[in-house]
């Protein structure tokens, strides 16, 4: 072994272990089939229940492409609930427009969601979820409006909305 060849493997090694908690490609998830939540059910029955689309973002932590949900520019009266239990989330007079292709509010109903770490793509961000059925819905920052100043960026394909 040559000077050359350690080197630059002890680069890769602590390159790789300084790095490793930006590249985890998912999140630190919630267990969402036995994780004390009130609503539980294997992934078949999740399957059979949701769309393939709304299983890929509420089971998988996936994301639904900007600008493709029509929650989106929804203004009407009423109450965003989860597309997979039916639980109250967000009401009408929380959401706003921010430009980003996504339904957005800046405050919950109280109770109704839960949070998690999510380390994916090189950056640190809270992940949103059903408190219920630990469902993702998406995720919050700190650049909404007064007067809480959070954006909650929600994947419309995991809400549903009740008109009022």
């Amino acid at each position: 072994m040559n000077k050359r060849y350690f080197l630059e493997a002890s680069a890769a090694i602590v390159s790789t272990a300084l790095l490793s908690r930006y590249i985890n490609w998912g999140s630190e998830k919630m267990t969402t089939s036995k994780s004390g939540f009130e609503i539980t059910k294997p992934e078949e029955e999740w399957r059979t229940i949701l769309t393939p689309e709304q299983f890929r973002v509420l089971r998988k932590h996936g994301t639904e492409r900007a600008h493709t949900s029509p929650l989106d520019k929804e203004y009407d009266e009423g109450t965003y609930v989860c597309a997979a239990c039916g639980q109250p989330l967000f009401t009408s007079d929380t959401k706003f427009n921010s430009g980003t292709g996504w339904p957005s509010f800046f405050n919950p109903i109280e109770g109704a969601i839960a949070f998690t770490v999510d380390r994916s793509f090189f950056m640190t961000r809270t992940e949103v979820h059903c408190s219920r059925c630990g469902g993702h819905l998406g995720h919050v920052f700190d650049d909404g409006p007064a007067p809480t100043g959070k954006r909650y960026c929600m994947n419309g394909v995991s809400l549903n909305f009740v008109p009022a």
